[in-house]
């Protein structure tokens, strides 16, 4: 079986539109569980994209099948999860990237996480009693936003390992930003379970529930064409256009305004932001060589930590 190249991207992010606090007594987590879907196995001898959603995973396998890189297929799929699945991903958050070329041998590992503004201190999530603030008081609006930085991370691994346009990357998000996407189960039943949170952003609310009562359903076609003509803008200009000028100063303003706390991130946070290359974090296995992406990801080192436990054990006869 042979693989171009492999590629990993995570994303994790506080949309600038998130919505805000409700007190609940379930466990915190990124994500609510929305159920299982089981899907059939499929294989793959020279090229193969996996993603969170069909959309995504399409445009991804377009890109290689036209002989991009695994970079240029993370970029394009990247940019349609930021349409399909907001929840999770998007151009307002950051990110973390493995790439491996198979034929250097070489792993790069890119930090593309946000960054806290630069006047944040110690006290930016006490509140006024000089307590730790609950956590969703915490999380939710403006105090929370980081530096958005996952356009700055794709565009530095585009120059290193992007053969396809940069500009061509995001066609296939931004035609379904226009033509419209297909809500799926797993956006329809967070927006069910969330809608308590949207009632301070009427933007937000009026995106997510058009009649500002019932969420989006299973099936709905969903336009976001504020969503293209950004996306035409970055990949007209480059990832500059989001860092500077117009697009920044509504990024900061949003934030800086969010209701119920306002932030503090600044046009010299998003001017001064640079993704970093980090050394990955290895460990063996079984006889295999893992290696994942370092601080400040915890990520891979709970992966290496979790397998080292696991290898002390017999699962091969212990079965599912």
């Amino acid at each position: 079986m042979i693989f171009r190249c492999f590629f990993l991207i995570c994303v994790f992010l506080m949309p600038v539109e998130r919505a805000f606090a409700l007190d609940e007594a379930r466990p915190l987590a990124p994500e609510i569980a929305t159920g299982l879907q089981v899907n059939r196995v499929v294989s793959g001898t020279e090229i193969m994209a996996v993603t969170a959603h069909s959309d995504a995973t399409k445009a991804a396998y377009d890109v290689l099948k036209r002989g991009g890189t695994a970079a240029d297929a993370g970029i394009a799929a990247q940019m349609v999860l930021g349409l399909v699945e907001p929840q999770s991903s998007g151009i307002g958050g950051g990110g973390f990237a493995l790439y491996y070329d198979a034929n250097k041998r070489q792993l790069i590992t890119l930090d593309g996480r946000e960054t806290a503004p630069s006047t944040a201190g110690a006290h930016l999530f006490m509140g006024d009693d000089g307590k730790p603030m609950k956590f969703y008081d915490a999380a939710i609006g403006g105090r929370s936003v980081g530096t958005p930085s996952l356009l700055r991370m794709l565009e530095k691994l585009h120059k290193w390992q992007g053969h396809v346009e940069w500009s061509e990357l995001f066609y296939p998000a931004i035609k379904l930003a226009e033509q419209g996407f297909e809500v799926s189960p797993r956006l329809h039943k967070m927006l069910v379970k969330e809608k308590g949170r949207f009632h301070a952003d009427t933007i937000a609310k009026l995106y997510f529930y058009p009649d500002t009562v019932r969420p989006l359903a299973v099936g709905d076609i969903k336009r976001n064409p504020d969503y293209a003509i950004t996306l035409r803008n970055i990949a007209k200009n480059g990832a500059g256009v989001f860092y500077n000028g117009a697009l920044a100063k509504q990024i900061v303003k949003k934030a800086q305004e969010a209701r119920p706390s306002r932030g503090l991130l600044s046009i010299e946070d998003m001017q001064s932001y640079k993704a970093v290359e980090r050394r990955a974090v290895c460990g063996k296995y079984r006889g295999y060589k893992i290696c994942s992406m370092g601080q400040p990801s915890s990520g891979g080192l709970s992966v290496l930590m979790t397998l080292g436990v696991l290898e002390n054990f017999d699962l091969p006869n212990w079965g599912p």
